[in-house]
């Protein structure tokens, strides 16, 4: 008997120890998300470049900033396609996106497609998503759809909308706002508090989740619908930027020569107004820190129950948002904030502190690499991204590469785009190529496509775009591409 208890006490120890070993997986995703209002990437850019709304307009993001500084940081991370479907469908499933069948808004991912969360689900973890999903067609808002792609709790999950208002019942969560004719919400000032606002509801929900859970090899998405419009915040952080005077970025402001025919402003020079800035701004800026104070929570609960040295945690967005820059709101262009999105990883005593990547990668790359780092066998799966887990875990504290080219693409058929960590090369049906100095030109304002300094820089890029569009089935017939 004695040697029984002995027997069964070393099974659990050891069911313990391995389970400990697995590392757990936290990824924080915001939605249309500019980089620029984050501390740790404004410290990679010049003043002019991290203040481009003037001054002193700033958001302090201390707790965001932690998951770089306590881990790494990737610099030229981009959406494969800079819209919420495509980029979603390449994240969780390492393809891009005319693979998944999800390659613009609204489109639902194929039933075939294996995600990293089915993978990790196989391989013994207990798997959660919480916030919007935007992959299961146009069910709006969709909560807990039937098909749950290895999320195994998906009780938070709502396919579409912005909403800023969630409550919950017997039934299970529900939007609790007043839907109208367009399909949003209506916002009620007064009846919004800490408790109800739909970033601390999820969060709140994430949490619940990962104390269920903790007590074994756990994987969590958080997807946060905001900051994406509408522009509205809770108090206080409604009011915390309100006298901050927004300028409208050096970019908007641009001659005829420098706008390139795949941005549409409707045949003017710029659609951004000053007060619609300045509205939006204070209100965006106020929901990105209510997302920041939202991560301090989260990094203190693992803090708190031992589990920081043994999770993962990533910070990133779909796509970010140009908000005022090239004379545009929003996101859909080639343009460095609309497609390059915040990527940071922390992996305690895995991921050097205060690590740099500087190698161009995107949201097709985060599967194979995110596994890669968990040492999840991969030789099952077929991913279109490479497994850059070794950039993240090797011991350089800067990882410079600019040889590793990327391919983005524009469901529309307006652009296709070869990026590297200097240059960005767009072509369109619509103008001539435009080839940008990124490191030179960071506002991306003039063209050296026919710079003959730039002439074997070009060539490059333009090779392996056609390369990369052949072997991912790029839908624009490159034919059609103006020389």
């Amino acid at each position: 008997m004695k040697n029984n208890i002995i027997l069964i006490l070393l099974l659990v120890s050891g069911i313990n120890f391995q389970a400990q070993n697995k590392p757990n997986l936290v990824i924080i995703h915001t939605d249309e998300h500019n980089l620029r209002t984050l501390g740790a990437y404004r410290a990679t850019m010049s003043k002019e470049q991290g203040q481009i709304w003037g001054e002193g307009n700033i958001v302090e993001t201390p707790n965001i900033d932690r998951i770089a500084n306590e881990g790494a940081i990737a610099l030229n991370w981009y959406a494969p396609s800079p819209v919420c479907t495509p980029s979603r469908a390449s994240m969780v499933s390492g393809l891009y996106p005319v693979a998944t069948g999800s390659p613009v808004n609204d489109m639902p991912l194929k039933d075939e497609v294996v995600t990293f969360a089915q993978i990790l689900k196989d391989n013994g973890y207990a798997t959660a998503y919480v916030g919007k999903w935007h992959l299961d067609g146009e069910g709006k808002p969709g909560f807990a759809p039937e098909r749950k792609f290895g999320f195994t709790d998906n009780r938070y999950m709502f396919n579409r909308g912005h909403w800023k208002i969630l409550g919950e019942n017997d039934n299970g969560p529900f939007v609790d706002q007043e839907i109208n004719k367009n399909g949003g919400g209506v916002w009620d000032h007064d009846k919004v508090d800490r408790d109800n606002f739909t970033t601390d509801f999820l969060v709140d929900k994430s949490l619940e989740i990962i104390e269920r859970d903790k007590n074994k090899p756990f994987c969590l998405m958080l997807s946060l619908p905001d900051p994406h419009g509408p522009d509205q915040v809770r108090a206080p952080y409604d009011t915390m930027y309100k006298d901050m005077k927004f300028e409208v970025p050096l970019s908007a402001t641009k001659s005829k020569e420098q706008i390139p025919g795949w941005v549409n402003l409707n045949g003017k020079k710029n659609i951004v107004k000053e007060a619609k800035l300045q509205r939006g701004l204070t209100n965006y800026f106020g929901m990105v820190k209510n997302i920041d104070d939202n991560v301090g929570r989260i990094l203190s609960y693992l803090k708190e129950n031992n589990l920081e040295d043994n999770t993962i945690v990533v910070f990133t967005s779909d796509h970010g948002d140009l908000y005022g820059e090239h004379g545009k709101l929003n996101k859909g262009l080639p343009y460095e904030m609309s497609a390059r999105v915040a990527f940071m990883l922390r992996y305690p005593g895995a991921v050097k502190a205060g690590k740099s990547v500087e190698k161009a990668l995107t949201m097709v790359d985060f599967a194979p690499t995110i596994l890669g780092l968990m040492n999840i066998d991969q030789s099952d799966n077929e991913f279109h991204g490479i497994d850059a887990s070794k950039d993240f875990s090797n011991t350089q504290k800067e990882v410079k590469d600019n040889t590793r080219i990327v391919y983005l693409t524009n469901a529309g058929g307006r652009w296709v785009a070869a990026v590297n960590s200097k240059y960005k090369l767009v072509l369109s049906p619509s103008d001539m190529p435009w080839l940008f100095d990124l490191e030179k030109d960071p506002n991306e304002m003039t063209n050296q496509y026919n710079n003959l300094e730039y002439k074997e820089i070009a060539i490059k890029l333009e090779k392996e775009l056609y390369a990369q569009m052949e072997m991912y089935k790029e839908p624009l017939d490159i034919s059609k591409l103006k020389k």
